[in-house]
C-alpha cells in the first residue's frame, strides 16, 4: 500500500467520527435536554481530543513526507493530490495547538454556548460575561499557536480556519469599499420604500414549516439524505450525506423564517452535492466558508427576494394562508425588498446587511488583537450600531451583541465570510445568467434544475480540489470582486 493510500485510510476513520460529532453537535442545539450540557461538553471535547490523537500519530507525518514525494514524481492522480494537501495541512494544524488547549476550549466554548439560549433570552450580558471570557482567552491562545505554525498574525489564523486564501489585510480592502458606496445607496434605498400590506394573523408553525418543505423540494432538497427542524438559531449541520437544518418560527410572522429556510437550503444543496467518493476526506468537503455563504445567500438574495421566484412563491403561501391581498406577489416583493435597517442580523434586508457584519468584523478583529477587552464589546457596539444603521442597542444585549451564537460559539473569523459569500454570490450568479438566458422564466415556472445543474458543475461537485479564489475566476471568468453585488443592490433597490 502506498503511503497516500495509508493517509487516506487513516483519514477515512477521522471522517467518520467527524461524521458523528457533527451529528452530536446538531443534536445539542434541536434535541438534547436543558441540563445534559455538562456531559454532553465533556463528550464531545473527548471525540474532538480522540481526532486530534489519532491525527498526531508519528507515523503520519512520515506518510505524508513520502507521499509528497510520490506526488511530485507524478504517482497520484490529480485529485489525490489534491486531497495530499488538505492533509498535510490537517496534519500541520494538529501539532499547531496542543490536545490540552483544544480540550479546554472545547469545552469552555460548550459551557458557554449552552448557557447562552438562556442568557440571551433574558437580556442577561453580566452572567454571560464570565463565561465568555475564558472562551476569548483560550481562542486567542489557540489562534497564536496556529497562527505561530502557519506564519500568520493570530486573527488571520482564524479566517484560514474558515476561508484559505483570505486575510485581513484584503477584508480591509473590500469592506472599505464598501463603506464608501454603501451610506449613499442605503439612505437612497430607504426613501424608495413603498406603502406594504402587512400580512395579519396567526400563521400556524405547521403550515409554515409545510410551505418551507414544498420549497425545499422545488430547489432540489432530497429529504432522503437530509432534514429541517427548529433551533434558537437557524443553522446547517450535519454531514454531506446527512444534512441537518434548521429555522425558528414565529407565529405572527411567516415570511422571516421562509426566507430562513430557503438561506440553509442553499448551505444544505452545497453538502449535497460534493463528492461522494471523497465524503470522509478532506478534499471532500466544500472549499470554505465564504463559497459555503455565497450559496446560502445566492439562494436566498439572488434567488429567493427576486420577482421571478415571487411569482412561483405567492400561489403556494396563498395556498396555505389564503387568498389575502397582502400575500399577492406584488406585495410580497415589496415586504421582501424593504430596507428597514433594524438590530437583528439573520432578519436585515440585503442592503442593510454588510452594515451587521462589517460591524462584527471590527469588533472581533479588535478583540483577538487585544486592542479590545470582552467588558468593552456592548459600548462599541451600540456605537458602531448607531453609526453605521443609526440604531440604538444601550441595555439591549439580547438584540445587540447576544443575538448570535458565532462568538459564545468560539466561531471568531467567520463573520467576514457573510459579506464576501454575498459578493460572490451576485458574481456566481450573474455568470449563471449568462450561461442561461431564460432563466427568469424558469424560476417563474418553478424549475430551479438549471440553477442547481450549473453549481453542482462549478462548485459542489468540486469539492476542496481546487484554491478558492481559482474556482471562482475558472467559473465566472473574473476574479472575486464587488463590482457585481454593488450593480445588483442598485438594480433591485434603485432603478
Amino acid at each position: 500500500m502506498s503511503n497516500y493510500k495509508k493517509l487516506e485510510k487513516k483519514f477515512d476513520r477521522i471522517g467518520k467520527l467527524n461524521h458523528l460529532l457533527s451529528i452530536v453537535g446538531w443534536d445539542e442545539q434541536v434535541n438534547m435536554p436543558q441540563d445534559s450540557g455538562e456531559s454532553r461538553a465533556e463528550a464531545m471535547a473527548e471525540g474532538y481530543l480522540m481526532i486530534q490523537e489519532l491525527q498526531l500519530e508519528p507515523e503520519l507525518q512520515d506518510w505524508a513526507k513520502e507521499a509528497g514525494e510520490e506526488a511530485a514524481q507524478g504517482k497520484l492522480l490529480p485529485k489525490e493530490a489534491a486531497n495530499l494537501k488538505q492533509i498535510q495541512k490537517k496534519l500541520k494544524e494538529a501539532t499547531a495547538v496542543p490536545s490540552e488547549l483544544n480540550h479546554a476550549l472545547t469545552l469552555a466554548v460548550m459551557k458557554c454556548q449552552h448557557a447562552w439560549r438562556d442568557l440571551r433570552k433574558n437580556n442577561d450580558w453580566n452572567h454571560f460575561l464570565p463565561l465568555f471570557e475564558p472562551v476569548v482567552s483560550l481562542t486567542k491562545e489557540a489562534a497564536c499557536a496556529r497562527g505561530n505554525a502557519f506564519g500568520l498574525s493570530p486573527y488571520n489564523a482564524l479566517l484560514d480556519q474558515y476561508q484559505s486564501g483570505l486575510d485581513s489585510n484584503f477584508i480591509d480592502r473590500v469592506f472599505d469599499g464598501i463603506k464608501t458606496w454603501h451610506p449613499a445607496l442605503l439612505d437612497k434605498a430607504r426613501a424608495r420604500n413603498s406603502t406594504i400590506l402587512q400580512p395579519s394573523g396567526s400563521f400556524s408553525i405547521s403550515s409554515q414549516k409545510n410551505i418551507g418543505l414544498e420549497v425545499m423540494n422545488a430547489l432540489g432538497f432530497d429529504f432522503k439524505r437530509g432534514r429541517l427542524d427548529v433551533s434558537h438559531h437557524p443553522f446547517c449541520g450535519g454531514v454531506s450525506s446527512d444534512v441537518r437544518m434548521t429555522t425558528r418560527y414565529s407565529e405572527d410572522d411567516f415570511t422571516q423564517s421562509l426566507m430562513g429556510i430557503i438561506h440553509e437550503t442553499g448551505h444544505g444543496l452545497y453538502e449535497l452535492g460534493l463528492p461522494k467518493e471523497y465524503e470522509f476526506q478532506p478534499a471532500g468537503h466544500a472549499a470554505g466558508m465564504m463559497l459555503h455563504e455565497s450559496q446560502s445567500l445566492l439562494y436566498e438574495m439572488q434567488l429567493g427576494r427576486s420577482l421571478p421566484f415571487l411569482k412561483f412563491l405567492s400561489p403556494i403561501v396563498r395556498k396555505h394562508f389564503g387568498n389575502d391581498p397582502s400575500l399577492e406577489t406584488t406585495n410580497l416583493q415589496k415586504i421582501y425588498q424593504r430596507v428597514e435597517p433594524g438590530l437583528i442580523r439573520v432578519d436585515a434586508d440585503e442592503v442593510s446587511y454588510p452594515a451587521h457584519v462589517i460591524l462584527r468584523y471590527e469588533i472581533e478583529k479588535q478583540l483577538i488583537e487585544g486592542s479590545i477587552s470582552t467588558s468593552d464589546i456592548p459600548a462599541l457596539w451600540d456605537e458602531k450600531m448607531m453609526c453605521y444603521l443609526g440604531l440604538d442597542t444601550k441595555g439591549n444585549y439580547k438584540d445587540g451583541c447576544l443575538q448570535d451564537i458565532h462568538w459564545p460559539g468560539g466561531s471568531f473569523g467567520y463573520f467576514p465570510c457573510y459579506t464576501l459569500g454575498a459578493m460572490l454570490a451576485a458574481q456566481w450568479f450573474q455568470a449563471l445568467k449568462r450561461d442561461h438566458e431564460n432563466l427568469d422564466t424558469a424560476m417563474e415556472s418553478g424549475d430551479f434544475t438549471a440553477i442547481s445543474s450549473w453549481l453542482k458543475t462549478h462548485i459542489w461537485s468540486k469539492g476542496s480540489f481546487y484554491h478558492p479564489l481559482d474556482l471562482i475566476k475558472d467559473g465566472t471568468g473574473e476574479a472575486l470582486t464587488d463590482r457585481h453585488y454593488k450593480l445588483h443592490l442598485e438594480r433591485r433597490y434603485l432603478s
